[in-house]
C-alpha cells in the first residue's frame, strides 16, 4: 500500500501545491483531481481545488478546461475574484476578449483595490474597442460586397470578385458573424437557383462551409434553412470545382457536429458525437441513399462515396456497422458492378475512378468489422447480393456479378476470395473467359487477374487460368490482349525479387515487359490500355533486369508519369507499385549469416538479390526518376483514400529523398505539401516513411523554404513521432537534425516543438550511448534554449543543468560545443540555473576544461558561462572566486597565446563583476586582483 492511498482532500491539495510550485503540472493536476474526488460537499475548500486545478490547466494551455473549473468554483462561491481572474486569463488566451473584459470588470467591482487586474482590464478595454471599430469597418465592407455580388444582372467579373471578397471575410470571426446576421445564407440559396456562372456557385457553397466551421449554433441554423437535399442537389455536376466545394461543405458540417477538423490526425469529440448523433446519422444516411441515385454525375458519386469512406472508420465517426444495418453494402455493390463502357437501361454514370474508390470504401468498412459477428454480417450481405443477381441468369447479371467480384478483390481481398471459392462461381468466370463475346472475355480476364493476387489462396484459378490467358493474349482485340498480358505478367512475377526463382522460360519476362511497353508508349492507345500496361510492369519490375531496362527507357518512364499525373484513382496501384519496385522501397528481409548457414544445412531455399539491385544501381534509378518529374506523379496520386497506396507513395517519396541531390527537386515540385498528410494519416509504416522523407527535406533545405507558412508548424509533429524507440537510429538521427534546423527559425516554432511534447523526447536522446544521437539532441536543446519556456524546464527541481555541465566535457567536440552553448544561453537569463551549476560534483573541472580549451569557440562559451555566473548573485560569484578560476581569468586577460580578443574582453568583464561585488580589489603594488572576504547574505533570494 502506498503512502498516498489514505491522504485527505486537503492533503492532496497541499501536495498539488508543492508539485505546482516545482512546475510539475501533470503531477499537480493529478493531485487536485484526487482532492476533488474526495470532496463531496460544495464548500469553499472544493472551490479552491477547482481554482487550483484551473491554474494548472492555464499552465498547460488547456484553456477550455480552465474555464470549466472556474465556472464550477464560481457556482460554489459567486464573484470569487481569483476564479474570475483565472477565467479572464483563459478567455483572453482563447481570444474571447469581450467575455474576458466582462469578467475583468466584475473583479474590479467586487475588489476595487485589486491592482493585478487593472492593467489587464485596461489592455482588454483597448482590444474590445479596437474590435468594435474593426467590426464597423467589416460591416460596411460586407454590405458593399453583398450589394454587388447578389445583383443578378450586374457585371459578372465584379460579382465574382465581390463573392471572393466575401469568402475571405467569412474566414474571419467578425466577418462570418456579420454576414450570417445579414442573411447571406438565404441570399446564396435564392441566387443559386438562377445563377449561370459556375464560379459564383462554387464560391457561394464555400462561403456556407466557412460559416459552418467550428460553430454549432450557426451550423444548426444553416441546416434548417438550406436542408440536406439542397446540398445533395449541388453535388450533381460534372465540374470538379463545384463537386469538391460541396464535398468540403458537407465534411465541414459533419466536423462541426463531431468536433473533428480537416487535419489528417483529427479525432472526434465523443460528447459532441453523442449530443448530435441524430444530425450526423441523418447526413450520412442521406449520402448513403444517394450512392445509387441514377440521375447524378459520376463525379458526384465518387465524392459521396469518399465522404462516406472518410467518416465510417472507427478513427472517425465509426458509422460502418450502421451502414451495414441500412443495407449500404448492397448499394455499394451495385456501384461496384458498374462498367464505364457498358450501358443498360438502369445503369449509373461512373468515372474511371469509381470502382477503385468503391473498392477502397468496401475495404475500409470491412476493416471496421473488428469482431467476428460483424465480419459475418458483412460477408452475408455480400453473399445475398451475389445470389440475388444470379437468380436471373441473363448475360447482364453474370457480367455485373463478375465485375462486382473483381472490385471486391481490389478491396477486401479475403471476402472476394471467399466468393470465388463458392461452388459454380469460378466455373462461370472461366466459361465467360472462353466465350466469343468480347465483353464477357474482358470482365472474366480482369477477374482472373485480380484473383491471382494471393497465389496460395487462388491455386485453382492460376492453374486453369494460364492456358485461358495465353489463348486470350492471341485475341485481335487490344483491350482483351492487354488484360491477358497483365495476367501473364502477374503469374510471371510470383518469385518476387528472388533472382533464383523464374517461373517462365529465360527471357520471357523481358518479352512481356516489351509488350507492356508497346501498349504504354503508344499515343493511339486509350488511357485504359496504358493503365493495364503499367499494371503489368508493376509485376514484372520485381525483376532487376526489367528495372534497369525500364529506367533507361525515357519514353516509357515519361508515359508512366504522364498517366499518373491525371490523378485517375484506377492507375494508383499500378504506377505506385512499379515505382516502389524501381526504387527498391519495399520491405527487405534481413538475412542473418547464421540463419543462411542453417538454411543451407537444412537444404532450404535461400533468396538471392540480383546484382542489378545493388545500392549503386538503385541510387542511379532514384536520381533518374527525380529528374524525370516523378514528384508530380506522386503528388497527383497522393489524393487516394487507400491506406496501402498511401504507404507505397510514402515509400517512393522517402527513397527519392534519401538522395541529397533530389531533395530540392521534390520541394520545387510540391512534394513537401503532399508528404505532410501522408505523415499524419495512414498505416504506421506509411506515416514513418513520410515523416522520414520530410525530415530529410528539413535537413538539407532551409525549413522556411521547404515548409512555407503554416506548414512549418505542421511538420513538427511528424518529426517528433520519429523520436520513438521503435524507430531506427537513422530515423531518430534525421528527425533530430531536422528539428535542430526548425528550432533555429523563430520562437513560434520553438514553442510549437515544446507544445507537441518535443522537449522530453529530444532530451531522452542526450542520455543515449550513441555519439551521433547524443550530439544531435544536444544541438536541438541548444537551439531550443532561445525560448523562455525551455529555460523553465531547467529551473525546475531536476538534474538537467547538472547534466549539461557534465556534457560540456564530452569527448565529442560538437556535443561539448552544443552543451556549452546551451549552458551559456541558459545562465544569461536564469539566476536559478547559475546556482544549480554547483549541484554538479565536478562543476569546477568542467569550467576549467572550457576555459583552458585549445578550441577558441569552446573557450568563448566557457568564458560566457563564467561571466554570467559572476554577474548573477554575490553568493554565486563568491563560490567561483574562491577557486582558481580567478587566476585563470587573470591569465586569459594577459595571455599572448589567446588570439580571440573577445575572450580577453569577457575575462576582464568577469573580473570587473567580481570587483563590483567587492569580492576582489586591485593591489596598487602588484597590479593584480585580490580576494576580499565578505559576508554574503542576499535577502532578495529568500522567498
Amino acid at each position: 500500500m502506498t503512502k498516498t492511498t489514505n491522504l485527505t482532500a486537503q492533503e492532496w491539495k497541499e501536495k498539488g501545491n508543492v508539485e505546482f510550485n516545482k512546475g510539475n503540472w501533470s503531477e499537480a493536476l493529478s493531485c487536485y483531481t484526487s482532492a476533488l474526488k474526495l470532496a463531496n460537499e460544495d464548500n469553499s475548500d472544493k472551490a479552491i481545488y477547482y481554482k487550483n486545478r484551473a491554474a494548472t490547466y492555464l499552465k498547460q494551455e488547456e484553456y477550455n478546461k480552465a474555464i470549466e473549473d472556474c465556472d464550477k468554483a464560481l457556482k460554489i462561491c459567486p464573484n470569487d475574484p481569483k476564479a474570475l481572474f483565472r477565467k479572464c486569463q483563459a478567455l483572453e488566451a482563447l481570444e474571447r476578449y469581450e467575455e474576458a473584459y466582462r469578467d475583468a470588470r466584475y473583479i474590479i467591482s467586487a475588489d476595487p483595490g485589486n491592482k493585478a487586474i487593472q492593467p489587464i482590464a485596461a489592455r482588454l478595454h483597448e482590444i474590445v474597442q479596437e474590435r468594435y471599430r474593426q467590426n464597423s469597418r467589416v460591416s460596411a465592407k460586407v454590405a458593399q460586397m453583398m450589394d454587388i455580388a447578389f445583383e443578378i444582372k450586374g457585371d459578372n467579373e465584379k460579382r465574382e470578385t465581390a463573392m471572393n471578397n466575401l469568402l475571405v471575410l467569412a474566414r474571419e470571426r467578425a466577418g462570418a458573424e456579420i454576414m450570417f446576421n445579414d442573411g447571406i445564407v438565404s441570399k446564396i440559396t435564392k441566387i443559386l437557383k438562377l445563377e449561370k456562372n459556375e464560379d459564383i456557385i462554387t464560391i457561394g457553397v464555400r462561403i456556407i462551409a466557412e460559416l459552418c466551421q467550428n460553430n454549432i449554433d450557426r451550423t444548426e441554423n444553416i441546416i434548417r434553412q438550406i436542408g440536406i437535399p439542397w446540398c445533395l442537389e449541388l453535388f450533381n455536376s460534372k465540374l470538379v470545382e463545384r463537386v469538391n466545394a460541396t464535398q468540403y461543405c458537407l465534411q465541414t458540417i459533419l466536423n462541426t457536429y463531431s468536433g473533428m477538423t480537416n487535419k489528417p490526425d483529427s479525432k472526434p469529440n465523443k460528447d459532441l458525437c453523442d449530443k448530435y448523433n441524430k444530425e450526423i446519422d441523418t447526413i450520412l444516411s442521406c449520402l448513403l441513399y444517394s450512392v445509387t441515385n441514377r440521375t447524378i454525375s459520376g463525379l458526384a458519386r465518387d465524392a459521396i462515396i469518399e465522404l462516406i469512406m472518410r467518416n465510417i472508420h472507427y478513427t472517425a465517426l465509426n458509422w460502418a456497422e450502421r451502414l451495414v444495418e441500412l443495407h449500404g453494402l448492397q448499394r455499394l455493390m451495385e456501384v461496384a458492378s458498374e462498367l464505364e463502357e457498358y450501358k443498360y437501361e438502369s445503369s449509373m454514370e461512373i468515372t474511371s475512378s469509381t470502382r477503385t474508390v468503391t473498392s477502397v470504401c468496401l475495404a475500409r468498412i470491412y476493416e471496421n468489422m473488428y469482431y467476428d459477428a460483424a465480419k459475418e454480417k458483412f460477408r452475408n450481405a455480400i453473399d445475398e447480393y451475389i445470389k440475388d443477381k444470379l437468380l436471373t441468369p441473363d448475360i447482364e447479371s453474370k457480367v455485373r456479378v463478375v465485375v462486382a467480384i473483381t472490385t471486391l478483390l481490389l478491396g477486401p481481398l479475403d471476402v472476394g476470395n471467399a466468393i470465388i471459392a463458392k461452388e459454380g462461381i469460378l466455373e462461370m468466370i472461366l466459361v465467360m473467359a472462353g466465350a466469343d463475346d468480347v465483353l464477357q472475355q474482358k470482365v472474366a480476364c480482369e477477374c482472373i487477374v485480380a484473383a491471382a493476387s494471393k497465389k496460395d489462396k487462388a491455386t485453382t484459378i492460376i492453374n486453369q487460368g494460364v492456358n485461358i490467358l495465353k489463348k486470350l493474349y492471341q485475341s485481335k482485340d487490344d483491350s482483351i490482349r492487354v488484360r491477358a498480358l497483365v495476367g501473364l505478367c502477374k503469374l510471371g512475377s510470383s518469385g518476387g525479387t528472388d533472382a533464383t526463382i523464374r517461373p517462365f522460360a529465360e527471357g520471357a519476362t523481358k518479352k512481356l515487359a516489351e509488350a507492356c511497353r508497346r501498349f504504354l508508349i503508344n499515343p493511339k492507345k486509350q488511357k485504359d490500355m496504358r493503365k493495364w500496361a503499367v499494371e503489368g510492369l508493376s509485376y514484372l519490375t520485381f525483376d532487376a533486369e526489367v528495372k534497369e531496362k525500364l529506367i533507361a527507357d525515357v519514353q516509357a518512364v515519361q508515359a508512366m508519369i504522364e498517366l499518373a499525373k491525371t490523378g485517375d484513382q484506377s492507375v494508383v496501384y499500378g504506377v505506385v507499385t512499379t515505382l516502389v519496385n524501381l526504387c527498391n522501397a519495399y520491405d527487405k528481409q534481413e538475412l542473418i549469416p547464421e540463419m543462411i548457414e542453417l538454411a543451407k544445412f537444412a537444404k532450404h531455399h535461400i533468396p538471392e538479390e540480383h546484382e542489378l539491385d545493388d545500392i549503386d544501381f538503385v541510387n542511379k534509378r532514384l536520381i533518374a526518376l527525380a529528374k524525370a518529374g516523378v514528384t508530380y506523379a506522386l503528388v497527383a496520386l497522393s489524393k487516394t483514400e487507400s491506406q496501402n497506396s498511401k504507404e507505397l507513395i510514402a515509400r517512393v517519396f522517402n527513397a527519392i529523398c534519401s538522395q541529397q541531390d533530389a531533395r530540392g527537386i521534390v520541394v520545387q515540385q510540391g512534394g513537401a505539401k503532399a508528404l505532410l498528410p501522408l505523415a499524419l494519416d495512414g498505416t504506421d509504416k506509411g506515416k514513418k516513411q513520410a515523416s522520414q522523407a520530410l525530415a530529410r527535406l528539413g535537413i538539407t533545405i532551409n525549413p522556411e523554404v521547404a515548409f512555407p507558412g503554416q506548414r512549418i508548424m505542421e511538420v513538427v509533429r511528424p518529426f517528433i513521432n520519429l523520436l520513438n524507440p521503435e524507430c531506427s537510429a537513422l530515423e531518430n538521427f534525421e528527425s533530430l537534425m531536422a528539428l535542430c534546423n526548425l528550432a533555429n527559425v523563430n520562437d513560434s516554432v520553438r514553442k510549437r516543438i515544446l507544445k507537441e511534447g518535443g522537449f522530453q523526447k529530444i532530451e531522452a536522446y542526450m542520455y543515449e550511448d550513441h555519439e551521433m544521437l547524443q550530439r544531435a539532441s544536444t544541438q536541438v536543446i541548444n537551439n531550443l534554449m532561445m525560448c523562455e519556456d525551455t529555460v523553465k524546464y531547467y529551473e525546475q527541481e531536476n538534474d538537467r543543468v547538472k547534466y549539461l555541465v557534465i556534457l560540456c566535457e564530452n569527448e565529442d567536440l560538437d556535443t561539448s560545443m552544443a552543451a556549452a552553448g546551451a549552458l551559456a544561453m541558459l545562465t544569461s537569463v536564469s539566476i536559478k540555473s547559475c546556482i544549480k551549476i554547483f549541484d554538479t560534483k565536478d562543476w569546477l573541472e568542467s569550467l576549467r576544461y572550457l576555459l583552458a580549451n585549445p578550441n577558441s569557440d569552446l573557450q568563448h562559451r566557457g568564458i560566457v558561462i563564467v561571466l554570467n555566473m559572476m554577474k548573477s548573485t554575490k553568493e554565486v560569484a563568491t563560490r567561483v572566486i574562491d577557486t582558481d578560476i580567478m587566476e585563470i581569468l587573470m591569465a586569459l586577460t594577459k595571455s599572448d597565446t589567446v588570439q580571440n580578443k573577445k575572450i580577453k574582453q569577457l575575462a576582464a568583464e568577469a573580473l570587473e563583476a567580481a570587483a563590483k561585488w567587492e569580492l576582489i580589489r586591485k593591489s596598487e603594488n602588484e597590479g593584480e586582483s585580490q580576494r576580499e572576504s565578505q559576508n554574503t547574505n542576499n535577502l532578495e533570494n529568500l522567498e
